[in-house]
């Protein structure tokens, strides 16, 4: 089978292989096994690997280099109304030479994707919406128009679309799905944290306003001034990290909140196992792995109630809802960590529903679909 797969990723190359942001290419090195050719088209912009970079496994790789674009400034724009006509040619005739296509949306390139797949009707095909899947969320026209393409089934056909989370009034082609992250070998007995010491929460994802970073540290700040005895972690890298920096430097948390910069998966489980609580305030997600992550460790997630984190924390029974008004926020956390029962009972609640979704369970149905 030749597997054509159609993604926004920016990807790399070194020492004759390929490489992309991990989460990416791990997910696509368990479809990678069922399939005899990788059919790769994407953008290279990467020099080099770093902590959040992995290369693909797959050994018969064809990959068609695009350009990236956007529509960002008229600059961009007009400089994406000369590529396009190339990069929609380059689509087509990969997505003619496949067996089966794949799209990862949304993107600019699942975009086109999802225009251009309407010619092949016959091709088997799936689609991964790691976005929002929510209808009633506000996004931008371009996400909006790919989830219409998709969930219409007279322009869609013969498609699969893997979605986050179960939405009503679905049409019959949208499939309830997830992502995973560790093997069921990786299991470890979990003994749930002691709050009597010292309390550590960590924020892991981009630095990014889509993310919300500053807020999770402004919350961590008003604990403190509570006289909580604790430390923030923040994991990961971005525009908004000088941001942080002037706070934490102005504000005088150099003592407690520190910024870890992007590392490896290992260190990062290493956090989540150290660690009481994961804060994510993000203004829009799809299956946000840490939060499944956390969990997987007895790390409690507090979090933003967009795409299905509410699904995912069962609505606060494995976890807390942020509200986005600070002072309720400060004083619910408090709440949970003077109440050893409470915020036990959500942890052991995460640990049992997080580790259903292993890789071993996530390939089981990745082979289903593509038999």
């Amino acid at each position: 089978m030749v597997f054509c797969i159609i993604t926004h990723v920016i990807h790399g190359f070194e020492n004759e292989e390929y490489f992309a942001y991990s989460p990416y290419v791990r997910e696509m090195n368990i479809w990678s096994k069922y399939v005899d050719k990788l059919l790769i088209v994407a953008p290279i912009g990467l020099d080099e690997k770093n902590a959040i970079h992995i290369n693909y496994n797959h050994k018969n790789i064809d990959f068609i280099k695009v350009k990236s674009f956007n529509f960002l400034s008229f600059k961009d724009t007009f400089a994406t109304l000369i590529t396009l006509p190339k990069v929609i040619f380059t689509i087509f005739k990969a997505m003619k030479n496949a067996d089966h296509i794949h799209l990862r949306c949304p993107g600019n390139m699942g975009l086109l994707g999802c225009f251009i797949q309407i010619f092949f009707p016959n091709k088997p095909k799936t689609a991964k919406y790691a976005g929002n899947w929510d209808p009633k969320s506000v996004q931008p026209l371009s996400y909006r128009l790919q989830k219409w393409i998709l969930s219409n089934t007279f322009l869609t056909k013969n498609m699969k679309v893997l979605v986050y989370g179960e939405w009503e009034n679905s049409t019959k082609n949208i499939k309830p799905f997830f992502t995973a992250t560790y093997l069921e070998s990786e299991k470890e007995k979990i003994e749930i944290r002691n709050l009597n010491s010292k309390i550590r929460f960590m924020f892991a994802g981009s630095l990014t306003n889509g993310k919300r970073p500053l807020y999770a540290v402004q919350i961590i700040e008003k604990l403190k001034r509570k006289g909580i005895d604790l430390q923030l972690d923040i994991f990961g890298n971005g525009v908004e990290r000088q941001i942080l920096e002037n706070y934490i430097n102005d504000n005088k948390l150099n003592d407690f909140v520190f910024l870890r910069g992007n590392k490896t998966q290992d260190e990062i489980k290493k956090a989540y196992i150290q660690s009481h609580f994961l804060i994510l305030p993000s203004k829009s997600e799809g299956w946000p792995k840490v939060v499944a992550e956390a969990m997987f460790w007895g790390c409690m997630p507090i979090a933003t109630d967009v795409s299905c984190i509410s699904n995912m924390l069962a609505k606060e029974e494995r976890g807390m809802i942020l509200s986005l008004d600070i002072e309720k926020d400060v004083d619910r956390i408090s709440s949970i960590i003077f109440n050893k029962e409470e915020y036990s009972l959500k942890t052991e609640k995460g640990l049992i529903w997080s580790r259903k979704f292993t890789l071993d369970f996530f390939e089981t149905e990745i082979k289903k679909i593509l038999s």
